[in-house]
């Protein structure tokens, strides 16, 4: 009998995700069903998968604890204690302590002065809890608008987070490395969202470019040690069922803009093969076995 697998999505998504449906067509029983759901008996699958969960940081409390319910009754992947550590980007701080190159960050909680000298030249500012651009603002040479946009995340509740705007991006795009079972899979290209309009076709996150890519070698370098480094830098990480490197680059080498380890799109449709290997590494989870590294990617 096929393991039951649940794909998990949000009500408020319009449309099903387009990974979702690729790894749903290679799992065989596999269910589409949105965290919110209180119909859903949880325990009745031997394996629970974030997927399409993007409206979470609207709702953190709330999923976190749904999480911490779904884990009690079947296997969670990503596990629960990664999903706490990575929902809040502050985690940035323990991988540039571990020596991997980050993006440099300024973290700004509510009630906390903001560093001028965070404030010269481009910069983002942006909440620590955040996905797909949502509260994201590039701010050019203006002081008063990075400090009225910090003070508007605090007034949400939120943790402001101040980096420099990394220029390079604009013409090569942001790089992202994808990682199913612990081994590269694939690599795609995105590019640069906050110096353009943003276009927000289905309100949960920016629209983005998405190509095929080549990872380069200092690259790959870097997202290999991270996701080897994962087992000592959060509790559960040797459980890690998937992983996506968001690089940056610079004139000293690439830096780390973003670890996702809980709802990341996959891009699964820039790799003839990708939807198969994740579907390898979820079947190899959902039923005891070892994940082949043969399936792995280029």
């Amino acid at each position: 009998m096929d393991p039951r697998i649940a794909l998990v999505t949000s009500r408020d998504l319009p449309t099903l995700d387009v990974d979702d449906e690729l790894l749903a067509a290679h799992l065989p029983g596999a269910e589409i069903l949105a965290w919110e759901d209180e119909s859903v008996t949880w325990s009745d699958f031997d394996l629970v998968i974030l997927r399409s969960t993007w409206n979470y940081t609207e709702h953190l409390e709330e999923f976190l604890a749904w999480a911490e319910r779904v884990a009690s009754q079947t296997r969670l992947v990503n596990p629960l204690s990664v999903i706490r550590w990575n929902t809040d980007k502050r985690y940035l701080a323990a991988l540039e302590q571990a020596g991997i190159p980050v993006v440099p960050t300024t973290y700004v909680a509510p009630g906390d002065e903001v560093p001028e000298q965070a404030l010269a030249g481009h910069i983002v500012v942006k909440p620590t809890v955040g996905a797909g651009s949502r509260g994201a603002a590039l701010i050019r040479d203006d002081v008063d608008a990075a400090v009225a946009h910090v003070r508007m995340l605090h007034a949400q509740g939120q943790v402001a987070m101040i980096q420099p705007y990394l220029s390079h991006v604009d013409a090569h795009g942001e790089t992202a490395l994808v990682y199913v079972g612990g081994t590269f899979s694939h690599a795609a290209r995105k590019a640069a969202i906050l110096s353009r309009d943003l276009e927000w076709s289905t309100g949960l996150y920016a629209d983005e470019k998405i190509v095929p890519a080549t990872a380069t070698a200092s690259e790959r370098e870097i997202g290999e040690r991270l996701v080897a480094l994962l087992p000592d830098l959060v509790p559960g990480g040797e459980d890690v069922a998937y992983a996506r490197v968001d690089l940056l680059p610079t004139d000293n080498g690439p830096v780390v803009l973003e670890l996702e380890l809980t709802e990341p799109s996959l891009f699964l449709l820039v790799d003839s093969g990708a939807a198969a290997r994740a579907a390898a590494a979820f079947l190899s989870l959902a039923t005891g076995g070892d994940y082949d590294a043969r399936l792995g990617g280029k």
